[in-house]
């Protein structure tokens, strides 16, 4: 099993097992497949500040982990949205809990503060893996999506990775690349 930051040649087999997720679940609330133009125009402006980590098996994209904006207002910049896909054949082995393990120091060592995770509930496995790394829920937003012809709820789990109770001004965060070259010394 192999972690790394993905590489534009790499969108292709991340959109590859999206795909299941968005045509045939509703723990995305996209509704049709994006082009991979559009999709990697997404990618990539995610990689502009953020981490975006695939694990690969024999050369091959098993999963991804990645960190979004939270919110655009400025006071919400120590906050990120985390988001992890796997393929279908691929659950249950280890490979989420080894890119998370990745996402998370690397998000860590780039001075973010607070991670967030939506889950379209039910998924109670979504629910035990996020709290077996310490997410705590902090909201259910009641019927907020509709999709496969029925509403479906939202919770919404926190995970502080700096200590939540210090009242000194946060560093501003660091830029990716810059906090992956700190992890690897």
């Amino acid at each position: 099993m192999n972690i790394r930051i993905a590489d534009k040649k790499d969108y292709q087999a991340i959109l590859n097992i999206y795909t299941p997720y968005i045509l045939e679940t509703a723990f995305t609330f996209e509704e049709e497949v994006p082009s991979i133009e559009k999709f990697s125009q997404r990618l990539s402006a995610i990689q502009s500040a953020l981490p975006l980590l695939v694990c690969e098996e024999q050369d091959i994209i098993v999963g991804y982990a990645y960190a979004s904006d939270h919110r655009e207002k400025s006071s919400y910049r120590w906050t990120k949205e985390v988001s992890i896909y796997i393929a279908q054949e691929h659950h249950r082995k280890g490979i989420a809990r080894n890119l998370y393990e990745r996402l998370f120091k690397t998000l860590k060592a780039q001075g973010f503060n607070s991670l967030l995770a939506g889950i379209t509930i039910p998924n109670d496995p979504s629910v035990a893996f996020h709290e077996s790394f310490g997410f705590k829920q902090i909201a259910m937003y009641q019927a907020i999506g509709f999709k496969h012809n029925k509403w479906h709820d939202v919770g919404w789990w926190e995970l502080h990775i700096q200590d939540k109770h210090s009242n000194k001004t946060p560093k501003e965060p660091i830029s990716v690349n810059l906090a992956i070259d700190n992890i690897a010394t």
